[in-house]
């Protein structure tokens, strides 16, 4: 499939390593609620109707793009994390003002038989490609356009626990408890997810980040069991299925393992292009970890959006100092989403800062 040619390589080549002119920039969550323009494409709409139409997911995928002309340098597509446990046949709702819930959450063991670790991918995501196509064409090679997935660990709390928690009980109680068949649905998480992310590409996705939300949630020996090994399959995995695919394009990969913070060498050490990081991290702490194996993305605290532009200043000057300057091995991003109260004019201005430093 042709696609235009892309103007704007920045994001790719930091990913890369590259030395570049400036940082690039992109958010998490950049298209959503905190957008006025976003409330009248979706128009009352179911959330996961929205995703799985095409036309409308494209729009909400480029309006930050319009609405931050020339400040963002990278498109994520609009989905959701939980379209992999859909797929993989559970039924989950978004509540408006409440957040995702499973109808019938997994408890014990048993309740595997109701998963079909063996989905068509290709058939029951097949909207999700088609929104990739689309935005890929509509953007016209403005800048590339971002893929992602939900991570096995994290995927795995949702489906257990059937929503969001503050204690885990009931995934904990699964890995304590029933730990086989916790690394056997990981594995089945993973599977599709490696196919996932494959044929993201194949539809026309030029970076790919896969989200582990609740990786915080474990301990350093509980990560490297129950998140890592899976964090590492698809890594080495999703390369190979592109080759099956015709595909021999290096594809960079970034991994957010979210509160992870005692996982920051082994991650920089796997085969990931780009580790993104949450607030929690002193970027000169995390450049000393790194150690230049690979590019670090974020990881300002979101919450900064709420405070002056002078603080704002202060806060980007203090992060892009501390990440090296910005002129390789970085990417600009928050350390988690925006929210839907935030003021697009100071995200505007924080880009605008971003731009201003990150250019010096």
């Amino acid at each position: 499939m042709a696609f235009a040619e892309l103007k704007n390589d920045l994001i790719l080549r930091a990913a890369r390593g590259e030395k570049v002119e400036r940082p690039p920039c992109w958010l998490m969550r950049q298209a959503g609620r905190y957008l006025p323009e976003y409330h009248k494409v979706k128009d009352g709409r179911d959330f996961f109707e929205t995703c799985r139409d095409a036309e409308i997911a494209s729009e909400i995928t480029i309006q930050p793009i319009d609405h931050f002309d020339g400040l963002i340098d990278a498109a994520i597509i609009f989905s959701d994390i939980l379209v992999i446990p859909q797929a993989m046949g559970m039924d989950v709702q978004m509540i408006d003002k409440v957040g995702p819930r499973f109808v019938d959450p997994l408890r014990i063991p048993n309740d595997l038989n109701r998963v079909n670790f063996n989905c068509d991918v290709s058939k029951e995501l097949d909207w999700a490609f088609k929104a990739i196509t689309l935005t890929r064409e509509k953007l016209n090679g403005r800048v590339p356009l971002l893929g992602f997935c939900g991570a096995p660990w994290t995927l795995m709390c949702y489906m257990i626990e059937g929503g969001g928690t503050k204690i885990f009980r009931f995934v904990k109680e699964w890995i304590f408890k029933y730990p086989n068949e916790s690394k056997k649905l990981l594995q089945g998480i993973t599977d599709v997810a490696i196919e996932f992310l494959a044929l993201q590409v194949k539809a026309g996705a030029q970076m790919l980040q896969i989200f582990e939300s609740w990786g915080g949630e474990l301990s350093c020996d509980d990560f490297d069991k129950f998140s890592l090994p899976y964090l590492n399959q698809i890594v080495e995995k999703v390369p190979l299925r592109l080759k099956e695919l015709g595909i021999n394009e290096k594809i960079p990969m970034t991994v957010f393992a979210k509160g992870s913070w005692y996982a920051l060498d082994k991650l920089c050490n796997s085969n990931y292009d780009v580790v993104s990081l949450d607030w929690l991290f002193k970027p000169e702490d995390a450049v000393k970890i790194n150690n230049n194996r690979v590019t670090l993305q974020g990881n300002l605290d979101p919450c900064v959006m709420y405070g002056s532009k002078e603080i704002i200043t202060q806060e980007v000057e203090r992060m892009i100092k501390g990440f090296g300057g910005g002129k390789g091995n970085y990417i600009v991003n928050f350390g988690h989403g925006t929210h839907p109260f935030m003021d697009p004019e100071q995200i505007r201005f924080f880009l605008q800062e971003c731009h201003r430093m990150g250019s010096q």
